[in-house]
C-alpha cells in the first residue's frame, strides 16, 4: 500500500503534532515495536526502543512523545524539515535519509494489522528519561490543545512584557504549539495589532484570545488543515474564489499581502518581526 503522508505543512504547527500523536497511538500502542535507523544517526536509540511496548503517545506544543515500557520516551521535534510517513504491511526499502523506522509484526489472524512509520529530517529524535521529559515540559508554555493547559501562566508572562504580542505568542515558552498561521489569524480575529506590547493586553482580551486559539486549533486537529474564516466570509458566502495555497484552509491575512481584507477591503499589510513575516489589516487591527 502506498505510504500516507501525515505531515503536510513545511512548518508544522501544534495541531499537526496532536494529529500525529493520535495516529501513532492507533497504529502502535499496546504492542511491542521494532525500531531501526536506516540512516544510522539514531541507531543507539532505536536499539533501546526495539522490543518495548508503546504505552501511550502525546503531543505537547510542537513536541511529539512516545512513552514506552521501561520509562523510555521517544521525543521528536520535526522542526523545519521533518516529515513522517506511514503505511500498512511489509515496510518498503528505505528511501532517503530515514532517521527512524518503527514497525510492528501484525498478527496471523490479521496480516493487514502490520504497520510501519518512517521519520526523516527532524530537528530532534532522542530517547528521554522521566526527568528529561519533565524538564522538557517545564520549559514550554501552556498548549491550547491540552486539557491540562493553564492560560494564567501564559498571561503572567504576557502582562509583564513590553515585547510585541505576536512575538510573545510565537515564543514556545509562553504558549506552546502556536505558529505563524495561528498567531497571525487569531490576532486578526481579535482586532489586535501584532506589535501591541504584551502588557497592553488586558485580562478580558487575553481570555478571548486564548479561547479563540483553543477553538481554531481544535478545529484544525479535527479537519487536518487550518481554517480561520468565519462563515460570513467564506468564498461561497462572499462570491469570491477559494484560496489556493499549499497550506490549505481559508484565512484572513496570512500570506495575503496586498490582497483586500475579507472584512473591510483594505490591502493586507506585511512586515517583519524578529526575522518572521507578519501579516495584518491596518484597519481591522488598528488600535
Amino acid at each position: 500500500m502506498r505510504a500516507l503522508l501525515t505531515t503536510l505543512a513545511p512548518v508544522p504547527e501544534g495541531h499537526t503534532i496532536h494529529r500525529l500523536a493520535a495516529r501513532h497511538a492507533e497504529l502502535f500502542a499496546g504492542r511491542p515495536v521494532h525500531a531501526s535507523s536506516p540512516q544510522g544517526r539514531f541507531a543507539d536509540g532505536a536499539a533501546r526502543l526495539t522490543g518495548t511496548v508503546l504505552h501511550a503517545t502525546e503531543a505537547y506544543g510542537k513536541h511529539l512523545l512516545h512513552h514506552h515500557a521501561g520509562e523510555l520516551t521517544l521525543h521528536v521535534h520535526l522542526g523545519l524539515y521533518g516529515k513522517v510517513t506511514d503505511g500498512v504491511g511489509e515496510p518498503p526499502e528505505p528511501v532517503g535519509q530515514v532517521r527512524l523506522r518503527l514497525s510492528n509484526d501484525g498478527s496471523r489472524a490479521r496480516p493487514d494489522d502490520r504497520h510501519w512509520l518512517d521519520l526523516r529530517g527532524p530537528t530532534a529524535c532522542e530517547v528521554l528519561t522521566p526527568p528529561e521529559v519533565a524538564a522538557l515540559r517545564a520549559r514550554l508554555g501552556p498548549d491550547p490543545l491540552r486539557a491540562d493547559a493553564d492560560p494564567d501562566r501564559a498571561y503572567a508572562r504576557i502582562s509583564r512584557s513590553a515585547t510585541p504580542l505576536a512575538a510573545l505568542l510565537l515564543d514556545q515558552s509562553v504558549v506552546a504549539g502556536t505558529g505563524l498561521i495561528f498567531v497571525t489569524e487569531a490576532l486578526f480575529r481579535a482586532g489586535l495589532p501584532p506589535t501591541l506590547p504584551g502588557k497592553a493586553l488586558d485580562r478580558a482580551g487575553w481570555d478571548r484570545l486564548w479561547g479563540d486559539l483553543v477553538t481554531l486549533m481544535t478545529l484544525a486537529v479535527r479537519q487536518g488543515r487550518i481554517d480561520t474564516v468565519r462563515d460570513e466570509h467564506l468564498p461561497e458566502t462572499m462570491g469570491r474564489a477559494p484560496r489556493v495555497d499549499r497550506h490549505g484552509g481559508e484565512v484572513y491575512v496570512y500570506r495575503r499581502p496586498g490582497a483586500p481584507c475579507h472584512v473591510c477591503g483594505t490591502a493586507v499589510s506585511r512586515g517583519e518581526l524578529a526575522g518572521r513575516n507578519l501579516y495584518w489589516c491596518s484597519t481591522c487591527q488598528a488600535r
